[in-house]
This record gives structure tokens, C-alpha cells and sequence, in this order.
């Protein structure tokens, strides 16, 4: 049977899987009704085996799995890796490494901006996947078998995709830029959740400090409440419902009460009395105390114009390199470069300035120029 509800053979497979140089794995989880993701089960499938964990059963423990992840001589292979890392270091404390995303290299060898799954399986080996027990219930037990042979593809199919990707990244010499990705995905600080900078997940709706301050407080005092009690942030009270109360700024239940974001009754509930609390300590903050509004980065010579020819150069070098423009440069990075030759972005760094970077700054100043030769954009040096 490919479900393993033991720990000791759990521990035999992750001995097993130790020996090869990689392994694929995935997670089905569930997490519409809280803040922590709750693990279902784990795939995992070495060149010759496959297997499903059944997280959910009793008396499991997952220490074997967790110890096979931090194992530095085995890749661990995933697609689009972030939850199912984000799941590791949340249950097991540690950030799996080595680590490959398949999609990530999917970008970077040309297969355009993320990618499916199924999509590149079925690019890659001509296999199609049965999708329709992507979005069943993984916590019901027991499971069955479309269940089970869906799961299984997952990690399977995996392992054709990782070499095939593997092979192209080192014909085309690009195996080190997918690396430097890799460095990003397995940080720490990509998976801490801090509740002080939860605010940042907010789009920036205030316009002035004291406003700031508020939904700083309010963010963070969201989080932790989200945390504490694991329900999702939303259930805890709304994204409208914050910025509200941050231009607004109600010291009292009255005149919480009032706004039209708040549900009725919920001045009179203990949230409401740590909001009120949050809102008055922000306002108690002297003048130098207060945050900083982060400052909003104007177009290049004032329009839109040179972002606009960057693109232009973006989408010429995907194409003619075959890498996904997403994974080049985004337009936070564009708008960067266009107003600050030294702007701290990733286009000017590292694999990202060779390929796009100094084309980027070169049309900028003039030194190059973007023309159309037979339905193409081409570079013109001036």
C-alpha cells in the first residue's frame, strides 16, 4: 500500500530516500478556516518509490520526514515550493535545503510566467493530469483512490520534469541562476511572521503618519489575534475595516460604533476594546515617534515614457532568451531603474543586470537604442 500511517516506516522510507541525490515532494493541506496551514499529507517519490503520508494519522511522527528534509545531500524537488516550504518550517522548525522549484526553472528555461503543474508535465512528458481532486477535502478520511492517485502523480510526474529541467539549465549555463533563486525561497526571513510587519501586507490607504501609525498597530494586533486564536486575518476583522479606523481614528466605542466597517455590536466585544487601545497608543506617539510614509518613486522625467521603453526592452530579451519576463525584472524594478541608475533592485544584480540590467541603463542614457527590423524589436547600439 502507497499510505504510510506509521513512524517506523516512515523512518525505513527516509532512510531509504537518503541514498539518492534527490527526491520529489509535495503537500495537500487545507487552510480556508485558519491561519496556520493544517498538513494533510505529504508526497514524496525517490527515482524507484512513491508514497503518501497520511499527516493526520495518529500517533505519527513526522521527525524522520523532517530529518530527511534538512538532509544537505539530497535535493529536495518541489513546484512552486513556498506553501510547502512555509508548512515545513512552521511544523518542523527548519527550512528544507538543497532545494529545486521546478516552476522557478521552468521560467528561467522559457516556458513563460508560472506555470502549471499540469501544464508543464504534460509540455515536458506528454502525460495529462486528472485535475479534478485538486480542490477535494484532503482532511476526510479515508482517502480515495482518485484521491490517492492524484496525490501520487503529483510527485511522480515530478521526477521527469526535475531532470528534464535539470539537463536544459545546464546546456543553456543557467543552472547558477536558478540557484540564487533558491537562496530567496529557503530564507528564513521569507517564512517568519512577524506581526510588526504585517502591516506591509496592506495596501496604503493613509496619507498621513498618525494614520500610519494606527494600522501599523492595528496590523500587528491582527496578526498576533490571528495567531493566538488560528483563525484567517479577515475573520479577525477586515482589511476595509482597518484602514477605516486608521483614518478615522476612534478613541471610544461610540465612535467605533459609527464607521461602516465595523459590525454591529462589536464595540461592546473585547476586540474592540484592544482596537480602541491600539488607536490611542499610535496617537500618544510624539512627532519624532511617528513612522515615516514610505515615499512613492515618481515615473522618469515625470511620464511613464521611459518605464514604458524598458518594457519594451524586457519583452525583446525574453523572447530572444527565452526566459520569462516575470523572472527578469518586475515593474517595481522598471520604475527603479528608470528614475535611479543605482537603484537596489534585483534587474541590476547578479545573472538579472548581464542579461537585462546594463541593456536597461544603456538605453537609458542614450547608449543604446530599441529599432524594428523585420517584425522584430531589435537592439541598436548608438
Amino acid at each position: 500500500m502507497s499510505i504510510v500511517t506509521g513512524t517506523e516506516e516512515l523512518a525505513e522510507i527516509c532512510r531509504r530516500f537518503a541514498h539518492f541525490h534527490y527526491v520529489t515532494v509535495d503537500t495537500e493541506f487545507m487552510r480556508e478556516t485558519t491561519y496556520w496551514p493544517k498538513l494533510c499529507a505529504i508526497q514524496l517519490a525517490s527515482p524507484e518509490e512513491a508514497f503518501i503520508v497520511d499527516a493526520l494519522a495518529p500517533d505519527l511522527d513526522l521527525a524522520p520526514f523532517f530529518k530527511l528534509m534538512k538532509n544537505e545531500k539530497v535535493t529536495k524537488v518541489f513546484h512552486a515550493a513556498r506553501q510547502d516550504i512555509e508548512i515545513v518550517y512552521h511544523l518542523g522548525g527548519l527550512i528544507p535545503h538543497p532545494v529545486f522549484d521546478t516552476q522557478v526553472a521552468a521560467m528561467v528555461c522559457g516556458f513563460g510566467d508560472s506555470i502549471s503543474y499540469d501544464q508543464l508535465v504534460q509540455r515536458v512528458s506528454g502525460a495529462r493530469i486528472d485535475k479534478s481532486s485538486r480542490f477535494t477535502d484532503w482532511s476526510r478520511r479515508p482517502l480515495s483512490q482518485k484521491q490517492i492517485d492524484y496525490a501520487l502523480a503529483d510527485v511522480t510526474h515530478l521526477r521527469e520534469v526535475y531532470l528534464s529541467l535539470a539537463a536544459r539549465l545546464d546546456a543553456q549555463d543557467r543552472s547558477e541562476w536558478v540557484r540564487e533563486e533558491m537562496e530567496v525561497l529557503t530564507s528564513v526571513d521569507t517564512y517568519r511572521m512577524e506581526p510588526e510587519e504585517a502591516w506591509k501586507r496592506l495596501k496604503l490607504r493613509v496619507r498621513k503618519p498618525t494614520e500610519l501609525a494606527i494600522l501599523q498597530e492595528l496590523a500587528a494586533w491582527r496578526e498576533r489575534e490571528a495567531q493566538s486564536r488560528d483563525i484567517p486575518r479577515g475573520r479577525v476583522i477586515k482589511d476595509d475595516a482597518i484602514y477605516e479606523i486608521a483614518q478615522q481614528q476612534p478613541t471610544a466605542a461610540q465612535a467605533l460604533a459609527q464607521l461602516r466597517t465595523v459590525p454591529k455590536g462589536f464595540e461592546r466585544s473585547r476586540a474592540a476594546e484592544e482596537i480602541l487601545a491600539a488607536v490611542r497608543k499610535a496617537l500618544s506617539l510624539s512627532k519624532d515617534e511617528l513612522p515615516r510614509l514610505p515615499k512613492h518613486r515618481p515615473p522618469a522625467n515625470g511620464n511613464a515614457a521611459a518605464v514604458d521603453l524598458l518594457k519594451v526592452l524586457l519583452k525583446m530579451i525574453s523572447e530572444d532568451h527565452g526566459v520569462a519576463a516575470k523572472v527578469i525584472a518586475t515593474v517595481d524594478d522598471l520604475e527603479a531603474i528608470a528614475a535611479d541608475d543605482g537603484a537596489d533592485v534585483p534587474a541590476l544584480h547578479g545573472w538579472r543586470r548581464e542579461l537585462f540590467g546594463e541593456a536597461a541603463l544603456k538605453v537609458k542614457r542614450g547608449g543604446m537604442a530599441l529599432g524594428f527590423r523585420q517584425n522584430h524589436v531589435v537592439a541598436i547600439e548608438t
